[in-house]
């Protein structure tokens, strides 16, 4: 039987997680043809198919299954032996995989890409934005070096760092401003609109009203922030957003901002990795450049 190469089984991980041969080649950086050959191969020296082709998507095997999983186990320990040549030379340098959720990447990202460009110029950093969920087993999995999420996650195997808190506010229609602050038990009240389900914001949102079910009418969902404010403009509802959003979202919608007098709704940023990381110490120093870029002074808009 012919050699195995790491960059086969890079390519066999990369199409078991994405099920497609094109996103598949566009996460590798390579043509399509190029990986279609290289599963061939992999295949042909395993003497059995990994994958069952679809018109539209790709499936593993049984034994795909099987191969994937100890693939994902190799590629981690190969990934490990580079950051531990990293921590040995106490640089943040080469490739850095950073997760982040979505009600926080379009409002932090910027200035965190700006501030690490800037400090550590070697850094190859590649991001990943999606749900908590899905970052917690990204990072379990060998997939992703740290990430950024709303804090607890309670995992034993995950190292958490409490980076800054931030109080949520809400977003009514402009004509509303000079309303009274509703009441969490007055929101229950309201047409609140939230994130789908899935996102950690909407279920913070939810403890602070007190909802854990609602009634159709009463509760609308939304796929972003975005979408979130500019029904409100339309007069559709409220809505919770966290504080880093406000700039942002509300400056091209007809909605004014209210806060809530204390305590009210808030919620805690920080950073994951393993605690088996050979880059702890270099992801301290990432930690603290999301610090300062959540803290730095900034325009909070809206109206209060």
């Amino acid at each position: 039987m012919r050699n195995l190469t790491i960059k086969q089984l890079r390519y066999l991980d990369a199409l078991a997680q994405h099920g497609h041969f094109g996103r598949a080649a566009n996460a590798c950086a390579i043509s399509q043809p190029a990986l279609s050959m290289q599963i061939r191969d992999l295949e042909e020296t395993l003497g059995t198919p990994l994958f069952e082709r679809g018109a539209r998507q790709v499936r593993l095997t049984g034994f795909g299954e099987e191969v994937s999983a100890r693939a994902r186990e190799i590629l981690r320990s190969v990934d490990e032996l580079s950051d531990l040549a990293r921590a040995a030379r106490d640089s943040l340098a080469g490739r850095l995989r950073i997760g982040i959720i979505p009600t926080v990447a379009p409002y932090l990202l910027p200035g965190i890409m700006a501030e690490l460009s800037r400090r550590y110029g070697e850094l190859d950093i590649r991001v990943r934005e999606t749900l908590t969920a899905r970052l917690i087993e990204e990072l379990s999995e060998g997939r992703l070096d740290t990430a950024i999420v709303a804090l607890p996650v309670s995992e034993p195997a995950l190292a958490e760092i409490d980076l800054f808190a931030e109080e949520f506010v809400l977003v009514r229609p402009a004509g509303d401003a000079d309303k009274p602050v509703p009441s969490a038990e007055r929101l229950r009240e309201m047409r609140l609109l939230l994130l789908e389900e899935g996102h950690c914001f909407r279920d913070q949102a939810l403890s602070f009203c007190n909802m854990h079910a609602a009634r159709p009418r009463e509760l609308l969902d939304g796929s972003s922030l975005s979408t979130l404010v500019q029904m409100v403009g339309a007069g559709i509802g409220v809505t919770l957003i966290p504080e880093m959003a406000v700039p942002v979202e509300t400056r091209s919608a007809a909605v004014s901002v209210a806060r809530f007098a204390p305590p009210g709704p808030a919620r805690r940023i920080g950073m994951i990795w393993r605690k088996s990381s050979p880059l702890a110490d270099q992801l301290q120093r990432v930690a603290e450049v999301v610090r300062h870029a959540a803290t730095r002074p900034a325009d909070k808009g809206g109206a209060s």
